[in-house]
């Protein structure tokens, strides 16, 4: 296109996400996380090893497959899948989820000793001040929990990831005491959760500069993760306001499925993040993976689903599609696609179709 076709772009640069520290991670939380909905279906095995593969494809970095400690179902595809990861050579490093427990620790290990695999633990412990409540916690008794639990796992070999539970409803110094005792006790990953989707983007930054300063202080090399939830729609923003504020990690599941209204959707970080210049991802195999997830987790895919819905990049409006269709017979494929939508269809595996007679 000339110039004076090119659309201008206000986005651009988007100075904020392109400062974040390269590169950015993604932890994929469908196999785990995303199976609590209390409407999606557990998959059989066939199903979940071919969303690892679609994930592998997608440049997903890790993927959190399930929590052995759970019982002889969740252990078996937890092997199963870390096996696959081995045998293929698949570029996901896989993590397992368990309580600060060495109930949910031993299961983990176990794995790990078996496969071969180096796997990371994902412990994870609630801290704001409702659990300590409902769980009768003091600080001084969780200290000991995470002290003993991180040093166990590491003792037998596994690379933890501390995880605080509610956090961005945690007060400063009980994050600092806790994770400060991790970091000592080997945890090389720590984790902040907006587990009932509190967190707004403000919130998030100022969540992050203190963490970021609490590992400072802790003289070691420790990697930061965000995990949001979408209680309130604020998912996608909090997200990219964590990336904004220099976090090495962030989650998501496919179609955003998780507890309650379910958690970020991998789908739309992945998306944004690439058309941001964030990333440069292979996406063409984003509409294969949300419908992999669809169809082995009988999770409808809304037809107005951003950037992926059936009806996302359907032309009903017949002005639109003649321009379109002038566009395509000069060849333009691209001037096309930005005629509709801001989201290429060839990006993310997709076709423009025009429809007939104004309708689809």
């Amino acid at each position: 296109m000339s110039l004076s076709q090119t659309p201008f772009d206000w986005n651009q640069p988007d100075e904020a996400l392109l400062r974040c520290r390269p590169p950015i991670q993604f932890q994929d939380e469908t196999l785990r996380d995303g199976l609590q909905c209390p409407s999606v279906t557990d998959p059989p095995i066939e199903g979940k090893l071919e969303i690892l593969h679609l994930m592998a494809r997608l440049g997903i970095h890790g993927a959190d497959v399930g929590l052995p400690g759970a019982g002889p179902r969740a252990v078996a595809d937890c092997t199963r899948i870390i096996e696959e990861i081995r045998n293929h050579r698949l570029s996901v490093k896989p993590s397992c989820a368990g309580r600060t427990l060495r109930v949910d620790i031993d299961p983990i290990a176990d794995i790990s000793d078996q496969t071969g695999v180096l796997l990371e633990a994902d412990l994870f412990l609630g801290c704001s001040p409702v659990r300590q409540y409902a769980e009768g916690w003091t600080l001084d008794s969780q200290l000991r929990i995470v002290d003993e639990a991180v040093s166990y796992a590491v003792k037998r070999g596994l690379e933890v990831m501390f995880v605080t539970e509610d956090t961005v409803r945690s007060h400063p110094e009980t994050l600092r005491r806790l994770y400060t005792t991790a970091i000592h006790c080997g945890a090389i990953r720590i984790c902040l959760c907006d587990t009932v989707g509190h967190a707004t983007p403000a919130g998030v930054r100022s969540l992050i500069h203190f963490i970021r300063q609490v590992v400072r202080d802790s003289g070691a090399q420790v990697a930061i993760d965000w995990h949001g939830h979408r209680d309130r729609g604020l998912d996608i923003a909090n997200t990219l306001a964590a990336v904004e504020a220099g976090i090495d990690r962030i989650h998501g599941t496919a179609l955003g499925i998780g507890e309650r209204v379910g958690n970020t959707p991998m789908e739309h970080l992945l998306l944004n993040l690439r058309l941001a210049g964030v990333i440069h991802n292979d996406l063409t195999y984003l509409a294969d993976y949300v419908d992999a997830v669809s169809r082995n987790c009988k999770v409808p895919l809304p037809e107005n689903w951003p950037g992926l819905g059936r009806d996302t990049f359907k032309v009903v409006s017949l002005d639109r599609q003649r321009l379109i269709h002038d566009a395509l017979e000069r060849g333009k494929l691209e001037m096309a696609e930005s005629l509709f939508s801001s989201v290429p269809p060839s990006l993310v595996g997709r076709c423009l179709q025009v429809a007939r007679e104004g309708r689809p």
